[in-house]
């Protein structure tokens, strides 16, 4: 095995320094606004309601433009795109710092979105790094996991310093004249992130002679398009409304026109015979199954830890404070879970180390069952469950980029992003309904049923256990390093796999 040189090491150290920082800045995106919320919706004279708005739209962008750009990387230098995607995302979070109504907030709030696709660009610009080395693999691995370790220590610091920032400024005393400066400290994050990958990064090496398959990627759109929309219809009108499942169906119905599309195109959108092999879609399922909890169980989790025992005969009865320290503890054991899996990987092998991770997610959701009821229980399962969805965050990304030829690893990288979310909408959508329908009413306030939370809670433990039973179809020796002599074999041992 040929050893990585010392030049190609020391770009690729430099290059995780720069993209920590990035990652950052993205987590710092992802925490600064929750604690900011009641005081935005004052500030726009909207109710807490209307702002489900904002977090639906945001995540119907990523779930569309994510493996556009993703494409475009890998045609053309994903840190080209990256800079793209920073300067929208800069331009949309500056102008939050000045929407003052409920129509330029939200599409600015939309537009935020493009850093979604930061992560799968940064990870393939790793691997990309890494190619020649032999060692392609591990390093991303490595890399990854300290990406996530910034991400969510970027959503620590943000979640504490919106709320500090704010207060700084007068807090809701002046809310009018508050407001703006203190959104304008995530913009001021934003527009450094550009300079760091303009100086600091270095670009990726594309493949010449690549097309955008504009055709395939339409009707991707438009699938995507009608299932997420339709699983945010779902939410709000109830599964009684019947043309909500017609969308939902047109949607799905659109993949079979797309499927036979893309086998005919040299150069596709998405090559579904890659994305068929035993090394990548069990990836790729599994990013979906995981979106279900990181994306679609927070918010239960956190009305079930505030609900009041003396009312409903359970809950937590936390109030604000305490539920942030809850979701801190999470945080941070997503971040032990990101640093135990590159050693984990080396120990046993990557395989063994995502089966494991999803292993944890399923008991530590599972054991909601019979453990609900203090404070302890509820700690311990959701760190148990944090350290899987840590090493899984940042394993699915990398493990997609190593089960990809080149060319593709961008692509491949984003669609783990991408099914994360539909993952994520279906279960915030399905478990809506089902919290909704087991609303009881107690002592003049609404709280969903104890029976509504065990769903939610099987729902997570049986869609991680799933996907650590379907990650055994993948090849046991699969996002390890290979040992070729130059690009071309790499491509041909990953497409033999």
């Amino acid at each position: 095995m040929r050893t990585m040189p010392a030049r190609a090491g020391a770009v690729t150290a430099s290059l995780i320094g720069f993209l920590f920082f990035v990652e950052f800045v993205s987590g710092i995106l992802q925490g600064y606004y929750v604690p900011l919320i009641p005081d935005l919706v004052d500030h726009l004279g909207i109710i807490d309601a209307d702002f489900n708005v904002f977090e639906g739209s945001q995540l119907l962008l990523s779930a569309l433009v994510v493996p556009i750009l993703a494409k475009l990387g890998d045609m053309y230098g994903h840190k080209r795109i990256l800079l793209i995607s920073t300067v929208l995302t800069a331009g949309a979070t500056w102008w939050l710092a000045f929407a003052g109504d409920f129509t330029s907030f939200l599409i600015a709030w939309t537009l935020q979105g493009f850093y979604v696709v930061w992560l799968p660009l940064e990870v393939a610009l790793i691997f990309d790094k890494g190619r020649r080395s032999g060692h392609a693999a591990s390093a991303t691995r490595k890399a990854a996991a300290m990406l996530i370790v910034g991400l969510e220590a970027g959503a620590i610091a943000g979640a504490l310093g919106g709320s500090a920032v704010f207060g700084a400024f007068g807090g809701e005393a002046v809310l009018s004249s508050s407001i703006p400066p203190t959104l304008m400290v995530p913009a001021i994050a934003v527009t450094l992130v550009f300079f760091i990958i303009l100086f600091g990064v270095p670009e990726s090496e594309p493949l010449p002679g690549r097309s955008l398959d504009w055709a395939g990627f339409s009707i991707l759109t438009i699938g995507l398009l009608l299932i997420t929309s339709g699983l945010t219809f779902l939410k709000f009108n109830g599964p009684q409304t019947w043309w909500v499942w017609v969308v939902i169906a047109l949607g799905v119905l659109t993949f079979v026109p797309f499927t036979r599309f893309e086998l005919r195109q040299k150069d596709p959108a998405i090559d579904l015979r890659v994305l068929a092999q035993p090394n990548m879609w069990p990836v790729q399922v599994t990013a979906f199954l995981l979106g279900i909890s990181i994306l679609g169980a927070q918010a239960p989790l956190s009305t079930f830890a505030g609900t009041d025992p003396g009312e409903v005969g359970y809950g937590l009865g936390l109030a604000s404070g305490s539920i942030s320290i809850l979701i801190g503890v999470y945080l941070l054991s997503m971040i032990v879970g990101a640093l135990l899996f590159p050693v984990a990987s080396r120990l046993f092998s990557p395989r063994t180390a995502l089966i494991a991770a999803a292993a944890l997610v399923a008991l530590g959701y599972l054991l909601f069952l019979p453990l609900h009821s203090a404070v302890w229980h509820v700690f311990m399962n959701m760190s148990i469950a944090g350290i899987g969805s840590g090493v899984l965050m940042g394993a699915m990304p990398a493990a997609a980029a190593a089960a990809a030829p080149r060319g593709q690893t961008g692509i491949a990288s984003a669609l783990t992003n991408t099914t994360k979310t539909i993952g994520g909408s279906f279960a915030s959508s399905v478990f809506a309904i089902v919290l909704t329908i087991g609303a009881v009413q107690v002592a003049g306030s609404t709280a969903s049923s104890l029976f509504g939370y065990m769903v939610v809670w099987s729902m997570c433990g049986l869609g991680a256990l799933v996907a650590a039973l379907l990650l055994f179809a993948v090849p046991r020796q699969a996002f390890s390093d290979a040992e070729p002599d130059d690009e071309e074999q790499v491509a041909a041992v990953t497409a033999s796999v």
